[in-house]
Order: structure tokens, then sequence, then C-alpha cells
């Protein structure tokens, strides 16, 4: 047995959503100014930039809003790219005007961000007066951090030096890899940039450290729980004497204390976590569950579970029947069936579906045999694309479909001065487009349609009609650049709108949220609070809610509440829908880190999860879709 304090080596606070987690430390930053205006001093606070710390200055924000004075707060931000123009996009100095400076009280003299503008002979006298201004006011007393994939804090790549001060550094590959989408492709992302150092951090009175979303869980398990090394420079937290981890549920899933409790001193057991335990012990082990034993369950730490029901053999039947259950052929449900032990209703039948596509793709990436299924056996399946996806569509496509409407134009005796006219306005605006400078509205609407037309193709390959495809267009999305404006009134009464007129029994919806502040998570929250406003309508009491996850992850086997499994030939028939969407075939615009493409890492994701239920000593299928139901 392992105690928590051996495990955990320093403090965590974990919150359901990133939005609790959000709240939270902007009130503790908001105490600390208000306690400071008593003391009639100021409060110097250490920023972040990024996708983490958004929600946090929203909630600033809105606090502002309402009497909080950031008259005498005093920031110094953690970072910026080099070289980089304060007004570019991806500027960081940019990124804290939108979200907070602007909005906000806070003198303009007390605001400090490294220069990215500075010739680079200039850089490292700027660093070290950047750390002298620190020390001369006192030192940081709350300084906000965010955590890279690599460990890194600021831009603290592994390899720093926990007594570095504030310097110029290279960016690490991924680094680079995950900020590609920002810069509208790898190559546009600058190799280095200016960072406080990690001694520069620590010398902070208290830092707190925030991640959210399933993507981080691993580093954010090294960082917490890892031995001290240079190699991910976050564990040098663990030295600070007041330092806190602040996480949601996604992010501290590979904590011990989350994903193995009961290896700890103490574990309260209920049906959910006796299941997760099981399937977590059938994989540690390499064992079928009917195999284990008395002693495979005392010897990890699992012993309470034998002497509540008697013998792992009780267990083992109860567990294995409970994912036995889950897998069926009939995602809508099987009419005239007993339908007690199956995850979806007999009645009614067929149903009304609605399945939700964040993108113009996600539905036949995500679940598009189980979308192909519903369709073959009888259901009325509407798909809603929520968003145009017109970001996301290299230029060379829509240069080419430029030309195809001016030798259209030509083809059937047209006016082709038109033609000619539009095409060439086309180019040029693409020409004279800088590394990530926003699209023209006539080239964003070139590529909107571009998605669209893929996505009637493939509706129209699983079989439903163009009159059951409906593109919401959410209004969130159409900015032209990655960065998205917040969910609306509007965006979510489309969604409300949509569900009126069709009264499904089944929903589906994107649940991944590997980043809580993509465009999945706004997608799925604009569903949620439709859902909610509707839970009281008749035909919302009749109505199942199933989420599924994308091309980058899958459910854990211990949360599937919805098995599809596939066969060979309708795995095809899933490959050649995804197929249809043609921009995004071969090489997509923001892949992520992941070098496949979407349709392999889709078959890849399904002939794991098939093969992860067979291990388990279940039936073997080619491949398996999954789902977990939304509760509300």
């Amino acid at each position: 047995m392992l105690s928590d304090a051996s495990v955990e080596r320093m403090p965590t606070k974990i919150f359901t959503t990133s939005d609790e987690a959000s709240v939270f430390v902007a009130q503790e930053i908001a105490a600390l100014i208000r306690q400071r205006q008593r003391e009639k001093k100021n409060v110097i606070l250490g920023l972040a930039t990024g996708s983490t710390p958004t929600r946090m200055y929203a909630e600033l924000v809105a606090m502002h809003k309402k009497g909080l004075s950031f008259r005498n707060v005093i920031t110094f931000n953690l970072d910026e790219y080099y070289p980089m123009q304060p007004d570019s996009l991806q500027s960081y100095v940019r990124f804290m005007r939108e979200h907070l400076f602007d909005l906000v009280d806070i003198p303009e003299k007390n605001i400090h961000i490294p220069d990215g503008t500075l010739p680079k002979d200039k850089v490292s006298a700027f660093c070290k007066t950047y750390d002298k201004k620190i020390e001369a006011l006192g030192g940081i007393d709350i300084q906000i951090l965010g955590i890279g994939r690599t460990g890194h804090i600021g831009f603290n790549e592994p390899g720093s030096s926990e007594r570095s001060g504030t310097r110029m550094i290279t960016l690490d590959q991924v680094t680079r890899m995950d900020a590609a989408s920002d810069f509208f492709g790898e190559e546009n992302v600058p190799q280095r940039a200016i960072t406080m150092g990690v001694g520069t951090i620590l010398k902070a009175k208290r830092t707190i450290m925030m991640a959210w979303g399933e993507g981080k869980a691993p580093i954010v398990q090294r960082a917490v729980e890892g031995p001290v090394t240079d190699q991910v420079p976050s564990t040098f937290l663990q030295k600070h004497p007041n330092a806190l981890v602040v996480l949601d549920d996604a992010a501290a899933s590979q904590l011990t204390k989350i994903k193995t409790p009961w290896l700890l001193d103490h574990c309260s057991w209920d049906d959910k976590r006796i299941r997760k335990a099981v399937v977590w012990l059938c994989q540690a082990l390499n064992k079928p569950i009917l195999k284990l034993t008395n002693h495979d369950y005392m010897e990890h730490g699992m012993g309470d579970i034998v002497t509540e029901y008697g013998s792992a053999y009780k267990v083992n039947i109860k567990v294995f029947n409970e994912l036995q259950h889950t897998i069926t052929g009939w995602p809508g449900g099987k009419p005239k069936a007993d339908d007690s032990n199956r995850p979806e209703r007999a009645k009614p039948f067929p149903k009304r579906v609605v399945i939700f596509s964040p993108h113009p793709d996600d539905d036949v990436i995500s679940m598009g045999g189980t979308f192909i299924r519903l369709v073959d056996q009888g259901h009325t399946v509407h798909v809603a694309y929520q968003t145009s996806g017109n970001i996301a569509v290299f230029d060379d496509d829509a240069v080419r479909f430029a030309d195809f409407v001016r030798d259209f134009n030509e083809a059937f005796g047209l006016k082709k001065s038109d033609g000619e006219k539009f095409y060439k306005k086309i180019v040029s605006s693409i020409k004279g487009k800088k590394p990530g400078e926003v699209d023209s509205s006539e080239v964003l609407t070139i590529k909107g349609l571009i998605r669209r037309g893929e996505a009637k193709a493939g509706c129209r390959y699983t079989g439903i009609p163009d009159s059951q495809a409906h593109f919401l267009d959410m209004p969130f999305y159409e900015t032209g650049k990655v960065k998205k404006k917040p969910l609306s009134e509007k965006d979510i009464q489309i969604i409300v709108d949509l569900l009126e007129k069709i009264k499904p029994h089944q929903i589906y919806a994107a649940g991944d949220l590997s980043d809580p502040h993509g465009t999945h998570r706004v997608c799925l929250a604009a569903i949620v609070k439709a859902v909610a406003r509707l839970k009281k309508r008749p035909w919302m009491k009749d109505c199942y809610v199933w989420l599924y996850r994308g091309a980058w992850q899958e459910w854990d086997i211990d949360q599937i509440e919805m098995a599809v499994p596939l066969s060979p030939d309708e795995l095809m028939r899933k490959r050649r829908a995804v197929f249809k969407h043609q921009s995004q075939k071969d090489s997509a615009l923001f892949p992520g880190t992941d070098s496949r493409e979407f349709w392999m890492r889709a078959e890849d994701r399904n002939h794991a999860t098939a093969t992860a239920y067979n291990q388990l000593g279940l039936a073997e299928y080619e491949a398996i879709e999954a789902f977990v139901r939304y509760k509300f």
C-alpha cells in the first residue's frame, strides 16, 4: 500500500470542470487584490497566456464589472514569442489586452510583458532588467502557470536549470507542434521565445499551476508524482514552499488517487469504482475477467471487494455481465426485444435521431459505423453540423474551386468575365495574405462551401437525404481565426430551435474534451445548455443523449455504456464515408501532433477498443465504436 502523501509531491486541488477551477483561482487573486487595497499596497501578479487561463481572466473581468479595481495591480507576464510584433494575432501582448488589460482599469505603466520586437543584441540586457524590476517591487505575490506537454512552465523547456533567470530560449519541437494551429502551420511558429526562468518563477511567494483536459493528464502526473528533474521543468515546483496545482477531473485522471485509489491507504467502493478496478487489474495482469482469483485481488489492494462479495468469482461475474450488456448491434434499440439489459430502449421504433458534428467530418470519423447502422435499421437520422470548418481548408483547395467556377461559367455560356474576375480576386487575396493572417470573407465562404459539399456527400453515402443535413454555422466559430468568440445566446438558441423542430428520441454529441477551449468543448457546452432548457418538454423526457469521442482518444473501457461492434465490411463503409471529406484527406490543415490521417486514427481506435474487450474475455469483434450516456 502507498500513502497519499508518498505519491503526491505537491498539493493538488481538483474540480469537476475547468470553469469551476478557473473561478476558484480568480477568487484567490481577487481576494489578495482587495486585501492589498485595504492595506494601501500593490499586488504583484505573474501572468500566463494560452488557452488554460482564459476562463480565469474572464472571471476577473466579470468581477471588475461588479466593482473590483485593478488600480493597485502590477503584472509581469511569463513569456513572449521571438520575434513577435505586439499587434500580431499570436502576440501575447495582444492576447493579454484582449482577455484582460483592455477590459479592466489597470494602469498602462503597471503592465510588463517580454518584448518580442527587440534587436537580438538587446535581449540579454532586457531580461536582466526584467528580473531586477520584479525584485525591486518585492517579488511576485502569485505566479499563474500552465503546463506544456513537455512539462515546461513558461517556455522553460526540458534541460532548463532551476536557477535560470529570464532569457531567450529555443522552443522544443513538441511545443512548436502544439502551437502550429495558432500560426496556421508549424512552419510559421517562431523557433525562439523570451521567458521568465525557472529560478524567477520559484522566487514567487505563491505559485498556482493550472491544467485542463485529458491531454495534459500524463504530464500532470509526472509533474505532481514524479521525481524532480530538469527534463520535466514543472517538477521544480515540488521544491516551492507554497505551490498549488489546480486541475479539472480530466487533467487529474492519471493521478494515483484518481486512477488507482485502491493502491493508497483507503478506498471506498461503489459499482463504478469496482468496474474500473477490475478492468485495471485485468490489464495489469493481462488476464480476462473470469480468470481473476482471490489472490489477484488481495495482492493489488482490492481485498475489500472480495470480502464484500464473498469470492473473486462473484465479482468477476458481476463485472463481466455489466460489460457484456454494453455491447449491442442495435444502437437505436432492438424492436420487439427485452431491453432490460440493453443500453437502448426497444420503443419507440423507429426513432428520430440527431447526430451533432462539431466540424463537418466528426460524424463519420467518430461514429460513422453507428451512423450507417442507425440508417440501415430504419431510423430517421438527422445530422447537425455545428460549425462551417472553414479555417481547416488549404488555400490551394480554395483556388481550385474558384478556378472551377471560372471554367463552369465558360463551359455553360454564362458570363465569362464574372468568373474570371472572381478567380483573380480569390488568387490575389490568397497571395497577398501573410502567414497567420485571416482569410477574406470570400475565401472563407469558398472554404466553408467546400466543407459543406463534402458533408453532404458523406450523408448521401450513408443513406440520408440532403434535407436531413443541417448546417448551423454557429456564430462563435465564424472569426476566421483559431481563436473563437465566447459561446453566445444565439449559439444556444440555434441548437434549441433545431431540437424543438425534430424532437429526437436520441441525440449524439462529441464528448472529447482533451482541449477544454477547443471547438468540440464549446459545441458540447451549447448542446448541454440547450438540453437543460428543454428537459421539461414531454418529448425530451423520452430522449437519450449519447456522447462519442473524436479521432484522438476513446472512452476508457470501464466508462463505456454502449459499445457498437462493426464488421470488416461496415468498417470499410465507414472509411469510404470519411473519404468523402476530400479536403481533409491525405493531410489536414490542423492535424495536431498525430501524423496519421483521420480515417487511420479512427480505425486504429476502433480496433483497439475491440481488442480491449476481447482481452477482457468478451467476444472478438473487428472494431467497436463506444458511447457514454449523458445524464441530465
